[in-house]
């Protein structure tokens, strides 16, 4: 039987580590692969809640990437995995592309080739899933009023949580202080007033982010931007050294299987060798990173095809 190993090194494919401080990433012509992997020394006091609000990661993120580690109590001295390497969704790296699986935003400044912004987020439940497909942004609201809809005002009832049919802006408003406004009706891309819970299935469907990241994108987007909502839990990208994997766990409501798998990895194979890249990894690699979904790019090459350059190392 096939072993990966579980060296951190051999995890990433890659070898040195050192800590980023923004969202902001750079992008490089020859590369799928943005960020650079890291690794810290828990604190007595550390949680993974507090964690990814420092580090701007999303809560599952932590837990995929660091499944031997108790979230709420990781122990002082305990080593922690931050997610902070991506392979970029195969979407049209224009605007605002959200990868469902991966519950992150990538956003790509207009005009601007060599950067992408990129944000954890919380999107719907399985039973108020968010819907695929593009969409634009139509308005933008800062302190915006919230008007639930009566299919969320029954189930709040039902739990004996009345909401009123208008909640203003204020620190009860689960929307935060800014919301962009989707053409897909009743969607917004917000902010929250329980940032705790980021980075997790939570919502009816909308995209939360944390407080400081919805108003620095608020700032930054002008309506009309293009927003492409994808599902890719296989993400296949490319080095000058060959191909990379980042694999998370399906969504809840898809039939997992191992017919399914091999056909999502068929499709990110397709997706990153119709680009004209090589044909050279391991079929064996890739369903072992598939299985894990630890939500890190991971080497799958079947050789290294050529010296690592200075930003894939």
């Amino acid at each position: 039987m096939f072993k990966l190993s579980v060296n951190v090194g051999v995890i990433f494919g890659l070898s040195s580590f050192f800590q980023l401080s923004a969202a902001e990433l750079e992008l490089f012509a020859d590369s799928d692969v943005i960020g650079k992997p890291q690794i810290i020394t828990a604190a007595y006091e550390d949680t993974f809640i507090k964690l990814a609000r420092k580090y701007n990661l999303g809560y599952e993120e932590l837990i995929q990437a660091n499944p031997s580690v108790d979230p709420w109590l990781p122990g002082e001295g305990t080593e922690i995995v931050l997610p902070t390497q991506f392979i970029l969704p195969k979407a049209e790296r224009q605007g605002i592309v959200i990868n469902l699986p991966e519950l992150r935003l990538y956003y790509y400044p207009d005009g601007e080739s060599g950067r992408v912004i990129t944000h954890p987020i919380s999107i719907g439940r399985m039973e108020w899933g968010t819907p695929l497909g593009r969409s634009e942004i139509i308005s933008k609201a800062v302190n915006p009023t919230w008007y639930p809809p009566e299919s969320i005002r029954e189930e709040h009832a039902a739990d004996n949580r009345p909401l009123p049919k208008v909640v203003p802006p204020g620190p009860d408003n689960p929307l935060g202080k800014h919301a962009l406004r989707l053409s897909l009706p009743g969607y917004l891309i917000h902010g929250t007033n329980k940032p705790s819970g980021l980075g997790m299935r939570v919502t009816h469907g909308c995209i939360r982010m944390f407080p400081e990241d919805i108003e620095a994108l608020f700032e930054n987007v002008p309506i009309g931007t293009p927003v492409r909502i994808v599902n890719e839990p296989y993400k296949l990208g490319w080095t000058d050294n060959g191909f990379y994997l980042e694999a998370h766990p399906p969504l809840d409501e898809q039939t997992i299987d191992d017919a399914w798998t091999m056909t999502e990895l068929t499709r990110a194979f397709v997706a990153a060798t119709s680009e004209g890249q090589g044909t050279s990894f391991s079929w064996e690699l890739a369903e072992v990173v598939a299985m894990r979904s630890l939500g890190i790019p991971e080497f799958i090459s079947a050789e290294r095809l050529a010296t690592p350059s200075q930003h894939s190392k």
